[in-house]
């Protein structure tokens, strides 16, 4: 790279605005969406779609709810010619959608597709030429009158054909290629020249292109260029105002939504941003960023994966687990500091019995597109007490109060960092289980029964399976664990206390079962928890208290006579 890149790289010039009005506008309704995914996407590939896979991506996207499509340049190939046929011989097209071809301005090529739109029910014809500097000086050396000679024949013949082949519903959508760095006036002379040969009107509608074929400044800046042609076109009523960012910069979903703001009517782009290069702006990005902001989109991306696993299916590409909304990865989170926000909002979220969507680190609600939550917290070496807790709830019912948060998360700690790898369900699972004594515990509660006496005073009195042998504990004090922890004292010569005690059920039924959480301190402070689960609340309180006595006892009994 140059120290002085100054010296090779010149930036494109801004636009002169004064009073520019998109940067106080908002986005509040979607604009009309056009797929090109089958044409501009499809061109964009090292294998190319055969007929079958453009066929189910069209499914897919009569099911997302497009009615207007790309579908292919029919003078570029015989496949896109044969695909154009077949969606109309078969009739794959509903009634409500229109296809919508691609053709340079050339008379050769511009017969050609009509032919292949012959019988469409409705169709938009699309033309383009390029019209920067760059191009009309370096590429064509033609002068601007040439350059806009050619787009206007190409309108004169497009229209012929139109008003020729009267069965077809026609819209003429014309793209001066190149717009984002052509000379404002001059896009606006040619488009405006281009326009007075179709003459739009409800009867002739007229799309204008404007598209960023390769991205050459800041999302503002197009904004401004969308925003200038809004005001000085003169047939700005008849038209609709389309936009067609790249990503070359990646800004391609800013450029959109400013160029939105700034005027533009409608939208083209393809599925996760497939395209040349960088790409094309991804449609999905955009449509769920509407609908974040309480925008319908008039997209249904309500089954994400299967969208997911059509688009990589027929475009043989991989979609980032990182990326927005779809990606693997992106409701996930590892940190420690995130699964505890997380785990806290779905709380109060649950609590307070909230409709409107308001999560730390979420800005949408996975189900909302068909994903679950098991994702949204995964266990590495850089989670915290709180996403062990979080999945341990999620998927067994499990409320840890804190302290068996903080212990818990310090055991997943050393597990995680000992291999470096990700915790699944199953293995944190285990591993709770193993630890708080849920696993064939070496010390089992085998019965017990106790009774007060007229003082207040509880006689405790069970039998315990100790390894190879039953012992049997006799304790008294004030209330039951009391009474346990004198038995349990007694029988091993454990000086042990309780210093903390949770319980809950495991459902919302009667007959669900319950749930205790015990913590103990032995005579040096040391603190250890046991966990039990039973049918009965007092066994399971029982049977915690003795998992959690497990912890200061030798391996093998030892136990007193």
């Amino acid at each position: 790279m140059l120290n002085q890149p100054a010296e090779k790289y010149r930036p494109y010039p801004v636009i002169d605005l004064p009073e520019r009005q998109w940067p106080s506008r908002q986005l509040t309704k979607a604009p009309r969406w056009l797929s090109t995914d089958l044409r501009d996407g499809n061109q964009a590939l090292a294998t190319p779609m055969d007929s079958a896979r453009k066929l189910e991506f069209w499914q897919l996207l009569l099911r997302c709810g497009f009615k207007e499509i790309e579908v292919a340049f029919p003078a570029a190939s015989q496949t896109d010619f044969d695909f154009v046929r077949l969606l109309i011989e078969q009739n794959h097209i509903p009634q409500d959608v229109a296809i919508q071809v691609l053709t340079q301005a050339r008379s050769d090529l511009i017969d050609r597709t009509f032919e292949a739109l012959r019988g469409a029910p409705r169709a938009i014809i699309h033309m383009y030429n390029a019209t920067a500097p760059l191009f009309r000086e370096r590429v064509f050396r033609q002068s601007k009158a040439e350059i806009i000679e050619l787009a206007c024949a190409g309108a004169r013949q497009i229209r012929a054909q139109c008003e020729a082949q009267t069965d077809t519903a026609w819209t003429f959508q014309y793209s001066p290629e190149t717009f984002c760095f052509t000379e404002p006036e001059f896009a606006l002379e040619i488009c405006e020249a281009v326009a007075a040969i179709w003459q739009p009107g409800p009867e002739r509608p007229m799309i204008i292109n404007l598209p960023a074929t390769v991205e050459v400044n800041t999302p503002n800046v197009y904004a401004d260029q969308i925003e200038y042609f809004c005001r000085h076109f003169s047939q700005r009523a008849q038209v609709a105002i389309c936009v067609h960012p790249h990503n070359d910069r990646g800004t391609g979903v800013a450029c959109a939504e400013l160029a939105i703001l700034a005027g533009a009517d409608r939208v083209e782009g393809c599925l996760f941003g497939n395209g040349e290069r960088t790409g094309n702006v991804d449609i999905v990005t955009l449509a769920l960023n509407l609908y974040t902001q309480g925008v319908a989109p008039e997209l249904d991306f309500s089954d994400i994966q299967q969208v997911l696993e059509v688009v990589t299916r027929c475009n043989q590409l991989p979609v980032h687990p990182r990326h927005p909304y779809a990606g693997e990865l992106v409701f996930t989170a590892f940190s420690g500091s995130h699964q505890d926000a997380i785990r806290k909002g779905f709380a109060e979220r649950s609590e307070r019995q909230e409709v409107i969507w308001q999560m730390p680190y979420l800005p949408l609600d996975p189900i909302d597109i068909g994903c679950s939550y098991e994702a949204v917290i995964r266990v590495n070496s850089q989670s915290g007490k709180g996403g062990a807790a979080w999945l341990l709830e999620q998927n067994h019912g499990l409320q840890l109060p804190r302290g068996l948060q903080q212990d818990f998360s310090r055991i997943v700690q050393q597990q995680t960092d000992s291999h470096g790898q990700e915790m699944t369900h199953h293995a944190l699972w285990q591993l709770f289980c193993q630890h708080y004594g849920l696993t064939q515990p070496s010390r089992r509660l085998l019965e017990a029964e106790s009774h007060s006496d007229d003082k207040g005073e509880t006689r405790f009195k069970a039998r315990l399976q100790d390894g190879g042998q039953q012992l049997t504990l006799e304790g008294k004090g004030n209330g039951l664990l009391s009474a346990a922890v004198a038995a349990l004292r007694q029988r091993y010569d454990l000086a042990i206390t309780i210093e903390d005690y949770h319980e809950h059920t495991l459902g919302k039924r009667s007959d669900s079962r319950s749930v205790t959480y015990i913590s103990c301190l032995n005579a040096r402070g040391e603190r250890a928890w046991g966990v039990g689960i039973d049918n009965d609340v007092t066994r399971a309180s029982l049977q915690a208290l003795v998992n959690a006595a497990h912890a200061f006892l030798p391996q093998e009994s030892s136990s007193l006579a």
